[in-house]
Parts: C-alpha cells; sequence; structure tokens
C-alpha cells in the first residue's frame, strides 16, 4: 500500500507502506497499541490511526527526529493506493469472483483503476485476466475495455464453425 500524504499547500508525498523493516513494525505497532495484522487491515480500511502511525514511521526515515505528536496531519491530507503488486493480486481476485458477471466485473475494474497507485498498472493487470480467461474458456467470452464498457464477443473453432446471426453487443455500465 501506498500512504499518499499531501499537507495543505504542499506537495504530495508518498509513503511506501508495503515494505517495512520488523524494527519499524514494532514501533507501529506500540504507538498504535496494535498488532501488525490489525493495522494491515487497518490501511485497508483507511483507518485514521493507522494511517496517521505507518506515515510517521515511514516519514521517520529521512527524519529521524520527528515525534508522532509533531505528525499530526488533517483527515484528508491521508489517502490510501495500490502498489504494483496489490493491484495484479487484486484483480485476480476480482475476477474469481465477478468474471460471471460482466457488468458487475466492469464496475470492479473501474474500482480497480480509482485504488490503484498507476492506473495504468490497473488496466495491465486488467488485460492480463482477461487475456488469461479468453485463452482458458472456449464460446462466449465478456471482456470490459478500459473505458468501462462490457462487450461479449463469440468465439469460433476451426472444428465448430458458429451459426449464430446475432452480433456481438455492447453495454455500458
Amino acid at each position: 500500500m501506498i500512504i499518499i500524504y499531501t499537507p495543505e499547500g504542499g506537495e504530495p508525498e508518498r509513503l511506501n507502506a508495503g515494505r517495512l523493516r520488523a524494527s519499524e513494525i514494532q514501533i507501529a505497532e506500540s504507538n498504535s497499541n496494535r498488532t501488525w495484522d490489525e493495522l494491515q487491515v487497518g490501511l485497508r480500511t483507511r483507518d485514521i490511526t493507522t494511517l496517521r502511525v505507518l506515515g510517521w514511521v515511514i516519514k521517520k526515515r529521512t527524519d529521524s527526529t520527528l515525534r508522532l505528536t509533531a505528525f499530526d496531519p488533517f483527515e484528508d491530507e491521508l489517502m490510501v493506493k495500490l502498489d504494483s503488486s496489490e493491484v495484479y493480486r487484486y484483480a485476480a481476485e476480482l475476477f474469481a469472483e465477478y468474471g460471471k458477471s460482466p457488468e458487475d466485473l466492469a464496475g470492479a475494474w473501474e474500482e480497480l483503476r480509482e485504488a490503484a497507485d498507476d492506473p495504468a498498472v490497473a488496466d495491465a493487470a486488467i488485460k492480463e485476466q482477461e487475456e488469461a480467461a479468453a485463452e482458458d474458456s472456449p464460446g462466449p467470452k465478456a471482456k470490459a475495455s478500459p473505458d468501462g464498457s462490457v462487450t461479449s464477443e463469440t468465439s469460433t473453432s476451426s472444428s465448430s464453425p458458429s451459426t449464430s446471426a446475432t452480433p456481438p453487443t455492447t453495454s455500458t455500465v
């Protein structure tokens, strides 16, 4: 996870909470009275205590004298985005959950793009899932395009040509 800290009137700071040292985790645990598992859940749920404590721990890498009491951002100055590895993992999970419903999948893909630190990475992860699904299943396929529209396509094979005169349909979610 990436914590983005944007102080009022300042430039955004990207704080990578995806890889912390054991000592940093221990400092975060002791200053939040939460376990590492609870802090990880707090990142996903955007818990303000978690964001503040982990943001502070990461900022201490470059300012070792920074005290937690001095790092007191406004709630709207902290946000969380998915890093690249998380985007790929969530894309696979979303496809597994919503892959049978093109409309639901298109909505899930849009949410993934919004949650990703880099929307281009989200698009690549989505494409990877769609290509894997296309290789694995013959017959009708549903694809979510980058603009969020869903296209249903009919696949044909050389041994069994399609006899359907119905063209592929496109619906916009």
